[in-house]
């Protein structure tokens, strides 16, 4: 498969802790309903789903923010929740609702039926992926993602979001047995659905644990880092040639960030709980970091976003500069931007981490 040569590697540069001209930014659902396109688009598409099984409307919308900020990577635009509908589960979004499955994952009977999909029954991505490398044509590098094992079967067994994790944690305490198997299909499931991104042509690939967070010390060492270290023992390191760059995010995690640290992958993501300061002391000696402005922050006035975008700069530190490897960072929201975000304060933010990241760089002290 022949691709367009990239114009802007800022991103990939900084995933394997290389210097960088600036700090690179991409946002978390950085394509989504904050933008009025975005809207329009799915309008057309008549559905979520609709839009996100369509190679030509993904393609639209992942390029929309990139054709109005100088991000410095895309992320395909899919959805968390496609590979447990591939098990058979039948997802489907209510408009305001969120997501929902037809036949969640609460018995004996209904762990044992789960077996890894048919990747091609995910022929939808795999070729959204393609479509988006290729529009893309060079300018900046393509993300592919995954929920993690723990994530995925937070909502298979919940049926839908929660707001106690109940259903699912009774099943983790009262039957242990259960929930392994199913973190076990799911874990080897987002390995072989990662993959096939990578080799549909995403250059990078991110893990969101995103409910690892809710778990107890001890219960998320064994039900959730495990299952993601099972998940990247199986990932490729690189397709035609090229590196691809691995990422875990985590969010509450900062807790157990020296057990992260020990992940193998290239970048942590962080969410706005954890110092980076600290974080780079801990483990920045090993893995880049990405993160970590509170989401919330874009609803403030633009001259307290340029603020807070520039305190988390300067909370990394002086960054990385010459030759070989060295601390990195990669800047990004501590999770997905809100629905509500004004698109005008985006254009703030990414403005202010290019313009003072390249500042720090001229003045390593700033």
């Amino acid at each position: 498969m022949s691709f367009a040569p990239l114009q802007n590697d800022t991103f990939l540069r900084a995933c394997r802790r290389l210097s960088t001209p600036h700090t690179p930014v991409w946002l978390m659902r950085q394509a989504g309903r904050y933008l009025p396109e975005y809207r329009d688009t799915r309008a057309r598409a008549g559905s979520f789903m609709g839009l996100a099984t369509n190679k030509d409307f993904a393609t639209e919308v992942t390029l929309q923010p990139l054709d109005r900020y100088a991000l410095d990577a895309a992320i395909l635009f899919s959805d968390i929740l496609t590979v447990p509908d591939a098990m058979g589960l039948g997802l489907s979004f209510a408009l305001g609702e969120g997501p929902r499955f037809a036949k969640p994952v609460r018995d004996e009977a209904a762990v044992m039926a789960l077996a890894v999909p048919d990747m091609e029954k995910l022929r939808y991505v795999f070729d959204a992926v393609t479509s988006i490398r290729t529009a893309l044509n060079g300018r900046v590098p393509l993300i592919g993602f995954s929920g993690s094992p723990w994530t995925l079967a937070c909502y298979m067994v919940e049926g839908a979001g929660s707001d106690d994790y109940r259903l699912v944690k009774t099943m983790l305490y009262s039957r242990p047995d259960l929930m392994h198997r199913i973190l076990e299909i799911n874990a080897d499931a987002v390995a072989a659905y990662l993959n096939a991104q990578i080799e549909a042509g995403a250059q990078a690939v991110m893990i969101f644990d995103s409910w690892g967070g809710v778990l107890a010390d001890g219960a998320f060492q064994e039900f959730s880092l495990a299952y993601t270290a099972r998940v990247l023992a199986q990932l490729k390191r690189e397709h035609e040639g090229e590196p691809i760059a691995r990422i875990v995010f985590t969010k509450g995690g900062a807790l157990w960030l020296d057990e992260m640290g020990g992940l193998d992958c290239d970048v942590l993501g962080l969410d706005w709980t954890a110092n980076l300061g600290r974080a780079r002391a801990l483990i920045g000696g090993t893995k880049a970091l990405q993160g970590n402005l509170d989401p919330n922050i874009l609803f403030a006035p633009p001259a307290r976003i340029e603020a807070e975008a520039i305190k988390v700069l300067n909370s990394f530190g002086a960054p990385h500069t010459g030759t070989g490897t060295g601390p990195s960072h990669i800047f990004n929201l501590g999770h997905g931007i809100s629905q509500h975000t004004p698109p005008e304060h985006v254009q703030v933010l990414v403005d202010t981490v290019h313009r003072h990241s390249k500042r720090m760089r001229e003045l390593p002290s700033a």
